[in-house]
């Protein structure tokens, strides 16, 4: 908490341990990519249990990879959400490929499996051109609805890259993303659930792609190009392609194995302020919580249907309908009371970009525009005291209190 006793939305968990893992591996003389990076895709794989993890300096590198393995070319379409962050949809311009935003389920705000497959069935019946993939983004750490996506995925021959920038570690039944779709892109900057400062990792069961992506992002070099500064190495190379220089440094990798050690207990502090959070609003008339199936246990954050939330955000939704101020107003009386908050996100179709380069209205994907005029996200970080969730709480029902018609 900053000298003024404002609290801000999110703040990095990063404690001794990680600055002096950076400073031995500063006294190591190897601070780009190298020994720790390679560690750090193993620690993480491991973890996952995927069979391939390679390192990248952002979730957005990662997206862009998996498009470019999977051979997504100028003129395809991808499916994704327009309730996400810039990254999700500028990777697909990147190749001159066509984003194609499917609406939100107006309860989990993830995308809507029954949009997804009434878009393409539409396709199909029309006779149009088939997207290459399907980009699902596990909104605020909830799990999309993977089995009827992967099912319309294998139906159409459709790739499944999923944007789990918010999703770690999440679980999807028994299963924890990274394992699902064909390619999952995560993030590791400096507010999610384990930082980095800037980086992502991508996982995949997929050899060949595995392979294609750890090339590309450094310039498209052959394998293990950094051994060429090691004893066992060789000033010989051999550039396979045009690629990229997307590679993770030693630097911020080992601060990523000493926070994936840390994981699951960081994990558990933002279940327990969900958990804080929800017993306190969830009665409120003017508020909606995050949705939780009955039978939901916030000692590990799983439902009746295994579900896991990851609780990178909790996102309440206003009942607008029940207030005198809206939602931009709610903001301001929140910061008057020093609570950070922040929106998550600012649908992407009523972007400039967007806006005038498809002529896109914000009522064409009108769930996620109506649900965007009503969410605040809430602080909620490993580092908030108990008494810092009282004090969202209590401003929070303050605001409501004084505003409630």
């Amino acid at each position: 908490m900053s000298d003024d006793n404002f609290l801000p939305f999110a703040m990095p968990s990063i404690t001794e341990e990680e600055i002096q893992a950076v400073v031995e591996t500063l006294r190591t003389g190897w601070i780009t990519t190298g020994p720790k990076a390679k560690q750090f895709e193993e620690d993480f794989a491991k973890f996952i249990g995927c069979k391939y993890a390679v390192a990248v300096n952002s979730c957005t590198a990662a997206l862009h990879l998996a498009l470019e393995a999977v051979g997504v070319q100028e003129g395809d379409g991808i499916i994704t959400s327009p309730m996400t962050f810039a990254a999700t949809a500028e990777v697909i311009h990147y190749f001159r490929a066509r984003p194609i935003f499917v609406d939100i389920d107006p309860v989990t705000m993830n995308i809507d499996p029954h949009k997804i497959e009434s878009y393409l069935s539409s396709c199909s019946q029309r006779r149009l051109k088939l997207p290459k993939a399907i980009i699902p983004v596990h909104y605020a750490g909830r799990p999309c609805e993977m089995a009827p996506i992967l099912d319309i995925a294998k139906r159409y021959h459709l790739a499944v890259i999923e944007d789990a920038a918010h999703a770690f570690p999440a679980f999807y039944g028994d299963k924890i993303i990274g394992t699902l779709g064909d390619i999952t892109c995560f993030s590791f900057y400096a507010t999610k659930n384990i930082s980095t400062g800037e980086g992502g990792m991508i996982t995949t069961e997929n050899e060949e792609w595995a392979e294609r992506m750890r090339i590309m992002s450094l310039h498209g070099i052959s394998k293990d190009a950094w051994k060429r500064y090691t004893a066992e190495g060789s000033w010989y190379y051999e550039i396979l392609a045009p690629g990229y220089k997307y590679n993770l440094t030693d630097i911020a990798a080992v601060i990523g194995i000493v926070q994936l050690k840390k994981a699951n207990a960081l994990w558990r502090r933002r279940i327990h302020i969900a958990s804080r959070y929800h017993d306190a609003l969830k009665d409120f008339a003017e508020i909606e919580v995050p949705e939780m199936n009955d039978g939901c246990s916030w000692k590990d954050g799983s439902d009746q249907n295994g579900y896991r939330h990851g609780w990178h955000l909790y996102v309440i939704k206003l009942n607008l309908e029940t207030l005198d101020i809206d939602r931009d107003r709610f903001i301001g009386e929140l910061k008057q009371r020093r609570i950070g908050t922040s929106v998550h996100f600012i649908p992407l179709h009523i972007h400039p970009y967007y806006r005038d380069t498809f002529g896109y209205k914000p009522e064409d994907f009108s769930v996620a525009y109506k649900t965007y005029k009503r969410i605040i996200s809430l602080p909620i970080y490993p580092g908030m005291l108990d008494s810092d969730v009282e004090k969202v709480i209590d401003a929070v029902t303050d605001v409501v209190t004084l505003h409630k018609k």
